[in-house]
């Protein structure tokens, strides 16, 4: 009788399986080589191959670890010297790793060089966030609060759901929220213990005091906040001198004698109330965003990942409330800062491929200056917020430098 079709089945199905060894195989067991703790410290494992430049790199990163910078540097340059030019992945981790040395060594300059060298030679997102997050921390370094918000406008521009992202940021707006307190001096003070001498870019206190308008910018570097701070107060009252001028006119310099101190006090208090005011609302609204995304995330996670979800929202909810914004004005940033969280786009977030693209194309990814990024975001918010919560800036507590 014949079988019936598509039931035939080979004979070699039906014959004995082959015995497997201990090691899971049908042969031999194969011995895995096995590595002695810090192994990549042993001078018998240098050479020019595969097996030296592992081993160097092992050794500048564990150096890195204990804090070693000098010596990490060390083995970083030796390793690249060793690198063919053709292992572009390895090359680019071992400049990271020199330039993150030459950084806490204090040598901020050729870190920043070695980083803009790694920017032009990005092919793909991971690689343009890999220097953004390099020259973020070389920037924290140097405490300059205007290039790391402009370093993290960037990253967000990659990457408009990452939650930390937008938190940093709004720390990094609180940072600037300090150190716009120093900008107005009481005039009777200024007259009897303080000169001030103002530049094209900055202006200093005969106490030593100096405030950067505008920093030097290196070619390819956007403009920071302070500029579009500048370009915010200078648009709304139709003021078309130049920053150095408008610094002068704010402050109530002694070069005004006609003005009365009564005048120049009022001048003064209410340029630091209109540009704290637009400081203030960007901080709490990229808190309130990064919020958004945690408590959207929340759901996914467990273990530490959640640990570290629910801290984050805690901090955020207490500087929000250090903030002082009133419930009308949360409720408001909450749906202005929410109205694009849509589950699907936050899943193509996390599961988006990398974009391999050349440097001028990756360059089009961010956005061309902070005052861009600035009114995307922020730029209805505020207009919306003054019509109803001028106020609201009188009692807004200051709190420490965040870190």
């Amino acid at each position: 009788m014949e079988p019936l079709l598509g039931w035939q089945f080979e004979d070699s199905l039906f014959a004995p399986s082959r015995e497997r060894g201990p090691g899971g195989g049908a042969g031999p067991p194969c011995g895995a080589k096995h590595c002695e703790p810090r192994w990549f410290r042993s001078e018998a494992d240098g050479g020019e191959g595969a097996g030296g430049l592992t081993a160097s790199k092992f050794r500048a990163d564990w150096a890195y670890r204990q804090r070693e910078f000098e010596e990490a540097l060390c083995e970083y340059s030796n390793c690249l010297l060793l690198l063919p030019p053709s292992n572009i992945a390895m090359r680019r981790d071992v400049q990271e790793g020199q330039a993150r040395c030459l950084s806490r060594l204090g040598r901020h300059k050729e870190a920043l060089d070695i980083a803009e060298k790694m920017r032009n030679g990005a092919t793909n997102t991971d690689h343009l966030m890999t220097v953004l997050n390099l020259q973020f921390a070389i920037y924290q370094g140097l405490e300059n609060v205007e290039k790391k918000i402009t370093c993290l406008q960037q990253l967000i521009c990659l990457h408009p759901f990452n939650p930390w992202y937008w938190k940093l940021l709004a720390e990094a707006y609180m940072s600037l929220l300090q150190s716009l307190s120093p900008l107005v001096i009481p005039e009777t003070n200024l007259n009897q213990s303080e000169e001030v001498s103002v530049s094209d870019s900055s202006f200093k206190t005969s106490t030593g005091r100096e405030i950067n308008l505008q920093p030097h910018r290196s070619d390819g570097q956007k403009e920071g906040p302070w500029s579009s701070l500048a370009t915010e107060t200078k648009r709304e009252n139709a003021v078309t001198c130049s920053s150095s001028q408008a610094v002068e006119e704010f402050l109530c310099t002694s070069e005004e004698p006609e003005r009365t101190d009564k005048g120049k006090r009022a001048a003064s208090e209410s340029w630091e109330q209109n540009i704290s005011k637009k400081v203030g609302i960007k901080a709490c609204a990229s808190f309130i965003r990064a919020r958004l995304l945690l408590q959207l995330t929340q759901l996914q996670q467990s273990s530490f990942a959640l640990e570290n979800n629910l801290k984050g929202q805690k901090e955020i909810d207490g500087k929000v409330a250090r903030l002082g914004f009133n419930e009308d004005s949360l409720l408001l940033m909450t749906k202005v800062m929410g109205q694009d969280l849509i589950p699907e786009k936050l899943k193509e977030e996390f599961q988006g491929e990398v974009k391999c693209i050349g440097p001028s194309a990756l360059s089009s990814l961010v956005t061309a200056s902070a005052t861009e990024f600035e009114i995307k975001w922020f730029g209805n918010l505020q207009d919306d917020l003054c019509h109803f919560n001028r106020q609201f800036y009188s009692d807004i507590y200051l709190p420490p430098l965040v870190t």
